[in-house]
């Protein structure tokens, strides 16, 4: 093999190696004049943007919640306050092991699965130095325990925040509602910077309809945080702007004697002053205690709520829509007259029913026999429902309505509380969008009576009863009397919103007055077992048909199952020469307005004018009977207000008659 005799080239390699040399001592100047020049531009050119995000990151804005404004009575009773509560806490980063100490914990004081529940949907959301509430609502026995025991936990604390409390709690549940927790729904809707650091919302009745006044505004402090955002220093502050106190016209002792008047009945009463438009009382039983709510109510304890065959949780004096009735025979009566269809003293024949022209079916009066010739007064007095199929008829559904609509039936009163429905004011229009058929000649009659597809509130009731009260002034039913911006700030009154019914003759309003007292004060009159010694009531019964009676039978209470039995109402105001309060009692299932409504009215009006607190009996049969006078006659006839076929002729189409 050949040898490699070759010479080293060390001139070569020397230029070689000068050349990489002095291309790495040009790399090298070139990245200092880089990073000389970065310096300049960080050091000279940008120094002050620099200096202010350096300090922006040092110093953060921490939120300070505004206290939410306290709710109370007509008489300054307290209704709404925030009181202080006292939770359980856990700091991740100083727990070894969260598991270990949440069982050790529940061996002290009670922990529900919901408690671990929501725990573990917080914990994410916080940072490892921020506490997680482990357990709310502490007791003091409950807190004494934690502190005996406390030296073996690191990292569980007891903290105090301020939380909404209910002092009435089931008296006021379905007027002032109550707040919650913020969810992610009602987080998407609210201006969330106003609500950096606020954990509650309203959530149903007075407390949501006012929550941008009970609210008000965050403040902030300027903090010194390290690089994992704990304070180490506050510095500038600005404070919150608490929420406005707000002060209701509802009366909390009406309000209770309201609901013990309704007793163990499902129905609702509202109660309102027909010179304000102020609602005094609005009851709905059966009731339910919302301060649960405001931290969290468990599983099964909202279960029970959520499932219980009466339904605590519904608002039934503003939400609960149901056929009127009778109650609506005298704005009928009223229509009939401003829109000149029938005359005040005209008499109108009743035979026991009443048929269509040119029709075989027969719509019958609860009076089998009929009640012979009626002029108007008498119709309302003794309900007969012949009189108002046949003025039904001759106003005509539209002109019915329109009048109707006039006193807010068919729309939401406009009342500053959540959650309030509109009722239905049914009308060929209406029928035709929504079920895509007819309207029929004897659905006019039905209306007329207050039975079929009308619905109605108990609130709209009320504001009905209220501006008849005030002899066509139709205010919208108002919760808020005035607010306040803090102690010793003046109170600041709401304003009415009005509107005039279309009836200018006195005299039409005077004889739809003179009616109602009737009712009370006649021989014949239906709510006659009411009469007060003390002050004049005008007032109307009504009943509401749960299903339907064939045109051949018989409606036999005794043998109907309680829950499908008719609903009882009564609306009235009083005294009659100078209206105070307006009532709308709506008693579920209760059978006869006259007998069972009229009695709970007359307890509230006594409470109201009289300060006759309400007392409340028991009969055999677990009905409610009101403290009234025992000597006062009952009803000679039975409550004259369903029509024992209010549904249209099946065979309608054929005769025409539906």
């Amino acid at each position: 093999m050949p040898l490699d005799l070759g010479f080293q080239d060390n001139r070569g390699e020397n230029a070689l190696f000068g050349r990489r040399v002095l291309l790495l001592v040009l790399l090298v100047v070139i990245c200092l004049s880089l990073l000389v020049v970065r310096l300049a531009k960080l050091q000279i050119a940008r120094h002050e943007h620099y200096s202010t995000l350096s300090e922006d990151n040092r110093i953060k804005i921490q939120p300070l919640p505004p206290s939410r404004g306290l709710i109370y009575d007509a008489n300054a009773v307290l209704l709404a306050d925030n009181l202080p509560s006292y939770a359980l806490e856990i700091t991740p980063e100083k727990v070894d092991d969260l598991d270990a100490t949440i069982d050790a914990l529940a061996r002290i004081v009670a922990i529900e699965d919901h408690d671990r529940e929501r725990f573990a949907r917080m914990l994410p959301k916080r940072r490892r130095f921020e506490g997680v509430p482990i357990r709310l609502n502490l007791d003091e026995v409950e807190r004494a325990r934690i502190a005996v025991h406390g030296h073996r936990f690191s990292g569980v604390d007891i903290q105090v925040e301020l939380l909404r409390h209910y002092p009435h709690g089931r008296a006021t549940a379905h007027v002032l509602g109550y707040v919650g927790r913020i969810n992610e729904e009602e987080m998407a809707r609210i201006d969330v910077s106003d609500y950096t650091g606020t954990t509650h919302i309203g959530k149903l009745g007075v407390e949501k309809a006012h929550e941008e006044w009970l609210h008000g505004h965050v403040g902030y402090e300027h903090a010194v945080v390290n690089a994992r955002g704990r304070v180490l220093e506050r510095r500038e502050e600005k404070a919150p702007v608490p929420g406005r106190d707000l002060h209701l016209f509802l009366d909390i002792d009406l309000q209770k004697d309201a609901i013990a008047a309704l007793g163990d009945y499902r129905g609702a009463l509202v109660a309102m002053d027909p010179q304000t438009g102020g609602v005094l009382a609005l009851a709905s039983t059966p009731t339910y205690d919302p301060n649960p709510f405001v931290g969290g109510i468990g599983h099964a304890q909202y279960a029970a709520l959520r499932d219980d065959i009466d339904i605590p949780l519904y608002n039934r004096a503003i939400r609960g829509q149901y056929p009127p009735g009778s109650t609506i025979k005298q704005f009928v009566a009223l229509g009939g007259l401003s829109l000149g269809a029938v005359s005040r003293f005209e008499g109108k024949y009743c035979g026991g029913y009443y048929q269509l022209p040119g029709h075989t079916h027969r719509y019958r009066c609860w009076r089998r026999g009929g009640h012979g010739t009626l002029a108007m007064e008498g119709a309302i007095v003794q309900s007969c429902d012949v009189y108002f199929y046949r003025l039904a008829n001759e106003l005509g559904i539209e002109r019915m309505t329109g009048f109707l609509a006039e006193f807010g039936f068919g729309e939401r009163t406009g009342a500053d509380i959540s959650g309030e429905l509109g009722g239905l004011l049914p009308s060929p229009a209406w029928k035709e969008r929504v079920r895509n058929q007819i309207w029929y000649p004897g659905e006019t009659l039905i209306v007329g009576i207050g039975q079929g597809s009308f619905l109605a509130t108990p609130l709209q009731l009320a504001a009905a009863t209220a501006a008849t009260a005030n002899r066509g002034v139709y205010i919208v039913p108002r919760m808020v009397q005035a607010t306040r911006a803090g102690v010793g700030k003046p109170l600041v009154p709401t304003e009415p919103v009005t509107r005039r019914i279309g009836v200018d003759d006195p005299a039409q309003w005077q004889a739809i007055v003179d009616a109602m007292t009737e009712v009370v004060e006649g021989r014949r009159g239906t709510a006659k077992r009411i009469l007060s010694d003390d002050y004049r009531i005008a007032g109307k019964t009504g009943t509401s048909q749960v299903f339907t009676v064939g045109q051949n039978e018989t409606y036999n209470e005794a043998e109907v199952a309680e829950r499908m039995r008719d609903h009882a109402l009564f609306v009235a105001f009083a005294p009659v020469e100078s209206p105070r309060i307006a009532v709308a009692v709506i008693v579920e299932n209760g059978g006869h307005g006259g007998s069972v409504a009229a009695p709970i009215a007359r307890a509230v009006m006594d409470s109201y004018l009289l300060g006759k607190r309400v007392t409340l009996e028991r009969n055999g049969a677990g009905d409610n009977e009101v403290g009234l006078d025992p000597e006062a006659d009952a009803v000679t006839d039975p409550d004259p207000d369903p029509d024992p076929d209010p549904d249209p002729d099946p065979d309608a189409e054929a005769n025409g008659a539906g």
